[in-house]
């Protein structure tokens, strides 16, 4: 019983320890993978290494060294997109989509006008960079609050390999268009939030409208899975478990 859990946009593969934790007690295999960019993984300064195609390869390529042959694909944010893309290229190897904020077609304003300034910015202003990482890696992780940690480890990147990461997601393939999204089979489960722009909930609501085996679960905010995870680590829990229960066989009706 695997599970694969994706961080968000440059966060850190631990932002998703409470959950993984959780469906760990419940007795499955839970890895949590750090894209490339992001947490411990490589950071090349080629904007051609990023996209969301490359990084569900990547989910495949952990799939294979793992020996899971299936999975329940899981991320927030970038990492529900890249989710999606795994079960667009790969839908063999999915066994159902854990999927939080996805960011789709109402979203691209608010994308455009949020990560244009930080693509500019890390290319002509990199010491503002550089002095961020300087002042934020003093900070020791263990007296801080976890989600505070989180937070620093966010933005601790070189100014360079930013640059590329935002270029390669800006000028490439976000998330499968509607089209493929409508012929993922897998079963799946939506949350989204109110009242977040950059993951408006008409993203994921018109994504579990698109998918055939989708279930929809609106959050109270964007904090209820960072600060009050209980209900929605029940709820994602007992989906994984749903999702590995063998199918019902038809029984056969004498003629």
């Amino acid at each position: 019983m695997w599970v694969v859990l994706l961080p968000g946009l440059l966060m850190p593969r631990r932002m998703h320890d409470h959950l993984a934790r959780s469906l760990a007690s419940a007795g499955a295999h839970v890895v949590t993978l750090d894209l490339l960019g992001h947490g411990r993984s490589d950071r090349p300064d080629d904007p051609f290494a990023y996209s969301v195609t490359a990084f569900a390869h990547q989910v495949v390529a952990l799939l294979d060294e793992v020996g899971a042959g299936e999975a329940v694909i899981g991320g927030t944010s970038l990492g529900a997109n890249v989710s999606l893309e795994v079960a667009a290229i790969a839908p063999e190897r999915v066994r159902g989509l854990l999927v939080e904020m996805p960011v789709l077609d109402n979203a691209l304003e608010v994308a455009i006008v949020s990560f244009a300034p930080l693509l500019l910015a890390a290319r002509v202003l990199p010491i503002a960079f550089t002095s961020l990482r300087f002042v934020t890696r003093r900070v020791p992780r263990g007296i801080v609050p976890w989600w505070v940690g989180i937070g620093l480890d966010s933005v601790d990147h070189k100014p360079g390999p930013l640059a590329a990461y935002v270029h390669g997601l800006f000028f490439g393939r976000v998330a499968p268009p509607a089209s493929e999204r409508r012929r993922i089979k897998a079963p799946t489960l939506v949350v989204g939030h109110p009242r977040d722009p950059l993951h408006p909930t008409s993203d994921a609501e018109m994504l579990a409208k698109e998918l055939p085996n989708a279930t929809f679960d609106r959050a109270g905010s964007i904090l209820e899975w960072r600060r009050s995870p209980e209900r929605l680590d029940l709820m994602a829990t007992k989906f994984v478990l749903d999702c590995w229960r063998p199918a019902r066989r038809t029984r056969r009706t004498a003629n």
